[in-house]
């Protein structure tokens, strides 16, 4: 009877995936459709199981401490900013999928092929429109008017040492303002700046719309869209804009890769190109609020209405070796400046 069954799955094309468990281990924000992974394992016969590491850089610190015996076959959320450490450490296996066919050159960041990108988000600041219009201030246009006096006390940020997109920010005005980087993080001190540790407390206690006193918070391009499509009254415009300017937004791209050590690696490449298919590709703006890298993923109508991408101009970027080599020091410089309120210039 068994060898009537696997005679079946050859026939079907499944014998290599019968009895498979695949892990994949993920940061907490990873969020994809129940039903989008059944119809993985219906159509391979593989189960998924994921296994969550914390944000995004404890998760990969986890799997460089567990290399030598990996907790999971796949790692799902390494970024463009992270990839550096992790290539060091050497946690990955390379794999190009044929579906990278599909996936525009500029979200390739690792053409060696060790991780392959799935997702995009975009740190950016938001406004509160209403705020603005009952206080008949005009919505700044430049990252720079944030240090003006007109923007006094109204902007909240996230620490980048505790928080993601704070850390992307630090990034996009490294790029920006290349050597006076810290001179201009001093003029958002001074200009009355509010720090928080994470997204959360900056966008729903400090941000003026839920309820704080800050109108301009750090927070994502896809942030206005998520206020119609949550919205507990339907809304035919979104009480929150984006600010876009030049090197003012920071792309972090999200990828997967096959940790060294897999004993699935067939049933990891297969999950990897599931995850660049149409089908998963869709299903990713309502769950995890970013953006599908296959350009022929179908975008929900708010994110096409609210939640522009914005255009390479716009996009600050830095090497990741460059990141990698920096980061420590810069961070340190950050928090001497922007917590310690120390000189700039004493710290040459």
């Amino acid at each position: 009877m068994l060898k009537r069954i696997l005679i079946l799955l050859v026939t079907l094309g499944l014998a290599t995936s019968f009895a498979q468990t695949l892990t994949v281990l993920t940061h907490d924000s990873f969020n994809i459709s129940e039903e989008v992974i059944a119809e993985f394992s219906q159509q391979t016969g593989i189960t998924v199981e994921f296994l969550e590491g914390g944000d995004a850089g404890e998760t990969v610190n986890r799997a460089i401490l567990t290399k030598e015996n990996p907790l999971a076959d796949l790692l799902y959320g390494v970024d463009n900013s992270l990839i550096a450490r992790a290539l060091r450490a050497g946690i990955f296996e390379p794999y190009k999928s044929p579906q990278l066919a599909d996936i525009p050159d500029d979200y390739i960041f690792d053409p060696e092929g060790f991780v392959t990108p799935v997702d995009a988000g975009f740190v950016n600041f938001n406004f509160d429109k209403a705020w603005f219009a009952a206080n008949d201030l005009a919505l700044p246009s430049d990252i720079t008017q944030l240090t003006e006096p007109a923007y006094r006390g109204l902007t909240v940020v996230e620490n980048p040492a505790t928080s993601s997109p704070g850390l992307a920010f630090m990034l996009a005005t490294i790029d920006r303002f290349g050597d006076n980087w810290l001179e201009y993080w001093a003029s958002l001190r001074d200009n009355d700046l509010l720090v928080t540790d994470g997204w959360s407390d900056a966008y729903y206690t400090a941000f003026s719309k839920y309820g704080g006193d800050r109108p301009i918070v750090l927070s994502y391009t896809s942030s206005p869209a998520a206020e119609v499509i949550f919205a507990e009254t339907p809304l035919t415009e979104a009480p929150t804009s984006n600010l876009f300017c030049d090197s003012c937004v920071y792309r972090q791209i999200e990828a997967v890769g096959i940790l060294a050590g897999s004993q699935n690696r067939e049933a990891a490449m297969a999950f990897i190109d599931y995850m660049l298919s149409l089908r998963f590709q869709e299903d990713i703006p309502l769950n995890m609020f970013v953006y599908p890298v296959n350009p022929a993923a179908k975008l929900p109508e708010a994110f096409e209405k609210y939640a522009q991408i914005p255009t390479n101009k716009q996009i600050a970027s830095l090497p990741a070796e460059i990141i990698d080599a920096n980061l420590t020091d810069w961070l340190s410089l950050w928090t001497q400046v922007v917590l310690q309120g120390r000189d700039p210039a004493a710290l040459r």
